[in-house]
């Protein structure tokens, strides 16, 4: 095994992770996950058979997945590496690196798909009324759970909104998402006016003289962090007295789950909440189903 042989492998993960950028603009968590797995794969290769990537056959494949499971390794793991392993040689294929794909035939690992957690109506609304309005921070704190309940944004979406990317006037946002995927959120008459508010009376509280880019600034004059932001609430629901571990996305979620409880169309969903794939968004009918099982089981008389 040579540092030549190990760089070969190297370029070609290079070459792999910047093609899935352009052609499916994943993240770059993702692709950055997808290049540790064959990292480790190519370290495993080398170690083990004496030759890399391009000369894995099903049988070494199996061999190592066999001996991640053995060490521990979650399904959903597996699966994400076998997921990648499929796109690296079906895209070897294409650019003529490999004559076949030694990944077919090999079953993922059959993974349940874990319900969202999520939030009550009732949740919800302690959780808004939490923040300490005499406080900037604290209506500042108010107006971003409004926003976040009302319009089911990723936590990055939220804290990283512009002045320029909110319409008042028409009461939408217009998000970039996953891979600079643009998408027109509405807010509803409830956002929007903590909104007003909130651009009038307590932004500038936390900015005093200082400009700042984001919609939603500290006291520094700096946007707000994700991790500062999901400290925030967990502060709130403290205050809720919420015993639920919850994070901004349990917000996400409770936007989901109770559009559909109140009968809105899974695909209305899907747009709103900016997925790319309506098998993503089908989790929140499995959730809304249970809400109404519980609903008929309290309920009716022969429940």
């Amino acid at each position: 095994m040579t540092t030549l042989e190990i760089g070969e492998d190297r370029q070609l993960i290079e070459k792999f992770s910047d093609a899935l950028w352009l052609e499916r603009g994943l993240s770059r968590n993702t692709l950055s996950a997808y290049q540790s797995d064959l990292r480790k794969l190519v370290d495993w290769l080398r170690a083990n058979r004496g030759y890399g990537l391009l000369l894995a056959q099903r049988a070494d494949l199996l061999s190592y997945l066999a001996e991640l499971t053995q060490q521990g390794r979650k399904p959903r793991s597996s699966a994400r590496l076998l997921s990648c392993l499929r796109q690296f040689y079906q895209y070897g294929l294409r650019e003529g690196w490999v004559t076949t794909d030694p990944s077919t035939r090999i079953d993922a690992p059959k993974i349940g798909r874990p319900l969202p957690k999520s939030l009550t109506e009732s949740e919800v609304e302690a959780l808004l009324d939490a923040p300490e309005l005499e406080e900037a921070e604290g209506f500042r704190d108010r107006t971003m759970l409004e926003v976040l309940y009302a319009t089911g944004l990723r936590v990055s979406e939220l804290v990283g909104l512009r002045p320029e990317q909110v319409s008042l006037t028409q009461g939408v946002i217009r998000v970039v998402g996953k891979g600079g995927k643009e998408r027109l959120v509405p807010m509803g008459d409830e956002a929007q006016g903590w909104l007003e508010r909130f651009n009038r009376e307590a932004r500038p509280d936390l900015l005093g003289a200082r400009v700042c880019a984001h919609l939603f600034p500290t006291r520094r004059g700096q946007g707000m962090t994700r991790q500062a932001f999901w400290y925030r609430i967990k502060k709130h629901a403290q205050t809720a007295a919420i015993s639920k571990t919850i994070s901004p996305h349990t917000l996400r979620h409770a936007f989901a789950t109770h559009l559909l409880n109140h009968g809105a169309d899974l695909r209305v969903v899907q747009l709103l909440l900016g997925h790319s794939d309506l098998s993503t968004t089908q989790i929140y009918t499995h959730v809304a189903r249970e809400r109404l099982q519980q609903l008929h089981s309290t309920h009716h008389p022969r429940g």
